[in-house]
């Protein structure tokens, strides 16, 4: 089943199961209603101290009003999260004290791509095509699961907390 195939009649990131870092099932239906903020991260990037330390800021101040993170560890650019997803999740927890969910190692881009990002990247735009081009490229979603804007690697998460504010608001 190609990427295409496996987004097809889905309307929203709400349709869409994935595994997480344990390998068990997760349907993304249980974020009904939440905002979201999906990212693919890497533990080995140079962006990753900035984007962590700022993902976990913006989790702790919005959690309670309804706002998720959903972190996706992906080694497709240059090797930059090599070992197992339980290395990632260690590493996060510990040295930038992540308390939101980290999935299993998916990939982005390519025929074996993870279906929810073949939905992203059609709903989501971007510069130069909708390849994902580094880590650290985050999705906003809407409580209704729709994709409301894309945002690039080097865009810093405490940049976008007017976008996210906006989200919460709506109903």
């Amino acid at each position: 089943m190609g990427a295409t195939s496996s987004i097809a009649g889905k309307s929203s990131v709400h349709d869409f199961t994935v595994k997480d870092s344990r390998g068990k099932d997760v349907d993304l239906s249980i974020y009904k209603g939440k905002v979201l903020l999906i990212v693919n991260v890497a533990s080995k990037c140079g962006l990753t101290n900035s984007n962590y330390t700022q993902l976990t800021e913006l989790y702790r101040k919005y959690r309670d009003k309804g706002f998720e993170i959903l972190a996706f560890p992906c080694n497709q650019f240059m090797n930059q999260e090599p070992g197992p997803v339980e290395e990632t999740v260690q590493f996060v927890c510990e040295r930038f004290s992540a308390e939101y969910p980290i999935f299993a190692k998916v990939k982005v881009n390519g025929k074996d791509s993870e279906p929810l990002y073949e939905y992203l990247k059609a709903n989501g735009g971007g510069f130069m095509g909708t390849a994902i081009k580094w880590n650290f490229t985050k999705f906003l979603i809407s409580k209704k699961g729709k994709v409301i804007r894309r945002i690039g690697s080097r865009v810093e998460p405490s940049t976008i907390e007017a976008d996210i504010q906006k989200a919460l608001e709506e109903p």
